[in-house]
């Protein structure tokens, strides 16, 4: 074979290294479009009930991937000198 260096090795860094990032941005945004739906009185037409149900959705699922995204990405995975 011949004796080439990978993708990674000739780009330095992987664009897989930017995902968690943005995972993150994203459930930030699913949070904030849930407080919106339930901020904005005159500017969705829709009734408050549904309004208050979708903002809190939309909270609720962004909270939800924020945190499975921190911990799969982000938590310091535990070595075998911690264990000891």
């Amino acid at each position: 074979m011949l004796n080439r260096p990978t993708t990674d090795e000739r780009l330095g860094k992987s664009p897989q290294r930017l995902v968690p990032y943005f995972l993150l941005v994203m459930s930030v945004i699913y949070m904030g479009l849930g407080v919106f739906l339930w901020l904005a009185h005159g500017l969705i037409a829709l009734p408050l009930g549904t309004r208050r149900i979708l903002g809190t959705v939309f909270l609720l699922y962004g909270i939800i991937r924020f945190v499975r995204t921190y911990g799969q990405h982000f938590k310091r995975k535990p070595t075998y000198d911690d264990e000891q």
